[in-house]
């Protein structure tokens, strides 16, 4: 399998958390691209996103939703629960971690522009879905000792978060910001680990 990433994309870091929970690292090429300026990825995905696999039949998978839901299916480590609530929790937890997501990677792009350039109603309207979900997830919490799809998918955004400066979430969310310096140290979150380049 060919997976097509970017190292600081929060998605496909979920992707690699995934691969790595389900012990296909050794099993899996990793292939840089830059998905907004190199438009061969277009040719591939037609959204020109990380990440994209590509299975060994060529059959090509997208979004890291998808990709996730095929390596655990394969996989089968379980990150994934199979029905009932367990599941729509998950799937929503991801799901608003994928959205905080969306929105970091949009404030950052904008951040990108020249100053004179940037459009602070964006900026603003972003931040405040992002500080949303981050409330959200402190008020629920998260489970220390369970580490699947929801928990990998805030773990890989609260990273991107870091990473990227997009905004000081620990100040007031204790209950979130010890979780995640807990998942932090998990052997997946290490191996997947990049740096700021």
């Amino acid at each position: 399998m060919r997976l097509l990433y970017s190292a600081l994309s929060p998605f496909a870091r979920k992707v690699r958390i995934v691969a790595h929970e389900n012990g296909f690292t050794d099993a899996i090429m990793l292939e840089t691209v830059a998905p907004f300026t190199d438009e061969s990825l277009r040719a591939t995905n037609p959204l020109s996103q990380v990440p994209t696999l590509i299975l060994d039949d060529g059959e090509i998978l997208f979004d890291s939703s998808v990709i996730c839901d095929h390596l655990d299916a394969e996989g089968g480590a379980g990150l994934i629960p199979a029905g009932g609530r367990d599941r729509l929790r998950a799937l929503t937890l991801q799901a608003l971690a994928d959205g905080m997501g969306s929105a970091a990677v949009a404030v950052v792009r904008e951040r990108m522009r020249p100053e004179d350039d940037q459009r602070p109603e964006l900026i603003a309207r972003q931040t405040a879905a992002i500080v949303a979900g981050l409330d959200l997830l402190e008020s629920e919490g998260l489970a220390n000792d369970r580490w699947a799809i929801a928990e990998i998918a805030v773990a890989a955004q609260l990273a991107y978060f870091d990473a990227r400066k997009v905004l000081g979430w620990r100040d007031g969310r204790p209950a979130l910001s010890a979780w995640f310096e807990a998942a932090s140290r998990r052997e997946a979150m290490v191996v997947t680990s990049a740096p700021l380049t």
